[in-house]
C-alpha cells in the first residue's frame, strides 16, 4: 500500500515545527486555484494551504455532509456566487471579518458585516455568431421575431450564474418576467450550462446566446467566429466571493487569505488569469471594454436567495425542465 506523507508528517520526521495550515474549498478551475494558492503561500511564508477543488454545488453538498457530521473541514471558501454565501451567513455558518482591503471595493460587492467579499466580476452578456446579418446591442433585441428559434441560454436549473442572471433581469423594471415570457414565445432554448450555450452559438446552431463574458472573449481571440456585447441595459454578474467559516480552525490564517485575494497583488493575479478584478482602479483583460464602460445591473443577494425556488418554478413553467 502506498503511503502518502503529509506536510505534518514531513515536519515531524524532520524535527521541525509544523507549518501553519489553512484548508480551502474552491470552485476555481484547477490551474487558477493552484496559481492562487502558490501566490498566497509565496506572500505568506510559513502558511501552507490544503485545498479541494470542485463545482460549487458539489462542494456545498460535501460541506453540508461534513457539517451534519459535526466536522466541517474548510477554514475558507472561494466559490462561485454570493447567493450561496448569503444563505450560509443567514444560517450563522460564516465568520464576520472586516478586512482592511474593503475600502478599495464598491460596497455592493461585499457583505456589510464582512461575511463575504467579491474577488472578480464575471458578467453575462450576449454572444452571437459573426455570420448573422444584424448584431444585437440590447437584451430586448433577443425578443425580435426575426430570430425566433435562434437563441440559446444556460438554464438556471443547472447554472448558478444563470440563476443570478434570471434574478437580475426579472428584477429590472424595464425587463422583468415579461421579458422572459417574450423569450419563451420566441422559442429561446434554455438548457445546460454556459459551455453548451457557447458551442451552440459558435457552431451556428443557435446564432444568438446569453453567456459569461470570458468564455466568448477568449474564444474570439483564439479565432472562434463569435463576438460578444455588453447590452446597453447593463449586465448581470457573479463575483467568486471569498468567506471564512464560523467553524474555521485557523481563523488568523483564513483572514490572511482573505486579505491576500483582495489585495493589489491578489487582484493583479485575477487580471493575469483573464478576469475583471473586483477591486477599484484595476485594468481589464485584453478584449474587454474599459471597466467604466461596463454597466452592472442592480443585484441583491438576499433577495435573490429568498426568490430562488420561486424563480426556478416560474422559469420551468415558461421553458420546461431540462
Amino acid at each position: 500500500m502506498k503511503t502518502v506523507l503529509t506536510t505534518t508528517a514531513f515536519a515531524l520526521m524532520a524535527g521541525t515545527a509544523m507549518a501553519d495550515t489553512i484548508t480551502l474549498y474552491t470552485s476555481q478551475p484547477n490551474a487558477d486555484a493552484q496559481q492562487t494558492v502558490d501566490a498566497f503561500m509565496a506572500a505568506n511564508p510559513g502558511t501552507e494551504v490544503e485545498w479541494v477543488r470542485d463545482g460549487t454545488t458539489k462542494l456545498m453538498a460535501r460541506l453540508r455532509a461534513e457539517i451534519e457530521a459535526g466536522n466541517p473541514q474548510p477554514d475558507v471558501l472561494l466559490i462561485a456566487d454570493t447567493v450561496t454565501l448569503e444563505g450560509m451567513a443567514q444560517e450563522g455558518l460564516l465568520h464576520a471579518y472586516q478586512s482592511p482591503e474593503a475600502s478599495n471595493y464598491d460596497a455592493a460587492l461585499y457583505s456589510p458585516e464582512g461575511y463575504y467579499y467579491s474577488t472578480k466580476l464575471i458578467t453575462t452578456g450576449i454572444v452571437y455568431n459573426t455570420g448573422v446579418e444584424t448584431a444585437p446591442t440590447s437584451w430586448k433585441d433577443l425578443e425580435d421575431a426575426s430570430i425566433k428559434g435562434q437563441i440559446a441560454m444556460p438554464s438556471p436549473l443547472y447554472s448558478g450564474a444563470a440563476l443570478i442572471h434570471l434574478a437580475t433581469l426579472t428584477g429590472d423594471q424595464e425587463l422583468g418576467w415579461d421579458y422572459y415570457g417574450k423569450l419563451a414565445a420566441n422559442e429561446a432554448r434554455a438548457q445546460g450550462g454556459n459551455g453548451g450555450t457557447f458551442k451552440a452559438v459558435a457552431s451556428g446552431e443557435k446564432p444568438y446566446g446569453m453567456v459569461v463574458d470570458f468564455l466568448a472573449i477568449r474564444n474570439k481571440a483564439d479565432g472562434s467566429p463569435v463576438d460578444f456585447i455588453f447590452p446597453e441595459e447593463g449586465v448581470s454578474y457573479v463575483t467568486e466571493p471569498v468567506a471564512i467559516l464560523s467553524s474555521a480552525k485557523n481563523v488568523e490564517g483564513a483572514e490572511k487569505f482573505v486579505d491576500f485575494v483582495l489585495s493589489q497583488e491578489g487582484q493583479d493575479l485575477v487580471l493575469d488569469m483573464g478576469y475583471i478584478p473586483a477591486r477599484d482602479g484595476m485594468g481589464v483583460p485584453a478584449g474587454f471594454p474599459a471597466r467604466e464602460d461596463i454597466k452592472l445591473m442592480a443585484f441583491d443577494p438576499a433577495e435573490a436567495l429568498a426568490n430562488a425556488e420561486a424563480n426556478k418554478a416560474k422559469f420551468t413553467e415558461l421553458f420546461g425542465a431540462e
